[in-house]
Order: C-alpha cells, then sequence, then structure tokens
C-alpha cells in the first residue's frame, strides 16, 4: 500500500506544527499548508522528516487557494487520504463593543474556512474514502465573557463535523473534531503566565494546560487507527477542565 498523505492546514506553528511533525514521525506524507508555505517554522525538523513533506502556501480564507493546494499536494505527492483543519485565529472583545468586521474574521477562518476545506477536499477522499479531524475548542460548549466570536466559531466546528459525517459516511470519509482545551504554545506563553496560569492550576485537575505534543499525538493515533465506526464525535482533550467541579 502506497504512503497515505495527510494535508494539515495552520502546520507552521503551534498545534499545527506539532501534529504535522507527529503525523511525519508516524511515517505519513504531510502536506503542510500555511499562509508562506515555508512548514516548520518553530523547531528544527530532521532532513528524514523533511522529505515526508510537501510545504504548500495557502490562505484558508481564500476559497481558491485552498483547492489549489490540495491539486499542488496530489500532483507532487499522487493523493490526499485524510485532513486536519487546524487553522485559526482567536481575538477577544466586549460583545458590546465587537465590530461585525472582528466576528466575521474569526467565523470565516474558524468555521467557512473548515467548510470549504472539507468541501475542496471531498473529491480527493470520495472514491476510496479517509478521513477528516478539525480542530475545535471546549469553548464550544461554554460561555466565555470576551469571547462570543471565537465560542461561536468552535461550536459551528462541531456542528460541520456532525452533519459531514452523517452525509459522507456512505463515501467511508470518517469526520471527526478534536477539542483542545488550554494549551501552552509559543504563540500563546506570555498570556499564559500570571494570573491565567494560577487560574488553570486551580481549575485544571492536572495542575497545568495542556501541550502541543499531547493534541498531536491523539490526532496522530486516530488517523492511523482509522477506525471506521469512529465518526461525527467531538473528542475533548482539556485534561478534564470542563467537567471538574
Amino acid at each position: 500500500m502506497s504512503v497515505r498523505v495527510v494535508a494539515v492546514t495552520g502546520a507552521s506553528r503551534g498545534i499545527g506544527a506539532a501534529i504535522a511533525l507527529e503525523l511525519a514521525r508516524r511515517g505519513f506524507v504531510v502536506g503542510c499548508l500555511s499562509r508562506k508555505g515555508q512548514g516548520i517554522e518553530t523547531v528544527d525538523v530532521p532532513e528524514a522528516l523533511r522529505a515526508q513533506m510537501e510545504c504548500i502556501a495557502c490562505d484558508v480564507d481564500d476559497e481558491r487557494s485552498i483547492a489549489d493546494a490540495f491539486a499542488q499536494l496530489v500532483q507532487h505527492r499522487g493523493r490526499i487520504d485524510a485532513l486536519v483543519n487546524n487553522a485559526g485565529i482567536h481575538r477577544t472583545a466586549r460583545s458590546s463593543e465587537m465590530a461585525v468586521e472582528d466576528y466575521d474574521s474569526v467565523m470565516n477562518t474558524n468555521a467557512r474556512a473548515v467548510f470549504v476545506a472539507c468541501r475542496e477536499v471531498y473529491r480527493h477522499l470520495a472514491t476510496n474514502g479517509g478521513m477528516i479531524i478539525n480542530i475545535g475548542s471546549f469553548f464550544d460548549k461554554m460561555g466565555v465573557k470576551g469571547n462570543l466570536a471565537y465560542c461561536a466559531s468552535k461550536a459551528a466546528v462541531g456542528a460541520i463535523t456532525r452533519c459531514l459525517a452523517v452525509e459522507w459516511a456512505s463515501r467511508n470519509i470518517r469526520v471527526l473534531d478534536v477539542a483542545p482545551g488550554y494549551i501552552e504554545t509559543e504563540l500563546n506563553a506570555d498570556a499564559m503566565q500570571g494570573s491565567l496560569r494560577d487560574f488553570l492550576q486551580a481549575r485544571i485537575p492536572g495542575k497545568r494546560p495542556g501541550r502541543p505534543d499531547e493534541v498531536a499525538r491523539l490526532v496522530g493515533a486516530l488517523i492511523a487507527e482509522d477506525i471506521p465506526f469512529l465518526t461525527g464525535e467531538t473528542l475533548y482533550i482539556d485534561g478534564a477542565q470542563a467537567i471538574a467541579h
């Protein structure tokens, strides 16, 4: 069997970079999609793993860019077997003062782009089946001050996941939503200090935020195991924060 090919959006930094690296370590060919198209930017990737990565420029807010990125990956690597929709943005604002442009920006990147990427990858998965993993958030079921747009966008990711899982099951396409809690990355390391660190130590039973590699290992395991009967679900990885009382 040919080596499976996985496209990962937002693969340059943070959780996306960790996912791309984990998938390469597991032997997959990884299409690293990012705005710059330069692949993982935050760590030195061993040369052997770089050979398994196809770095492609992709703006997830642009429908044509997404379609072209998938076409380029197929042209260079012959196929696409799975997609990880990881690209996203997080903006905070008081709801009473939030500009429509800011709301639209979050919804476009976090929800609309997920729909478009799923739609565009469908043609590549429809013949032989495959898997889509959307990266959501445990904020999808919470009311969080200053996070109306983000919470709404991640709730939409769960709904998109469920609808596509039902609609595309006959094509042997499985769709899952992996929803992290607080994950400390190089992008939010400064914000994770001080009062937020104290809050998380008090709220998370394990007394720490998660790590990108923990999310990446879950995503890697789901794609590697490829369990046909597991689809449509939101899998939370939040250290039990949301259920702790």
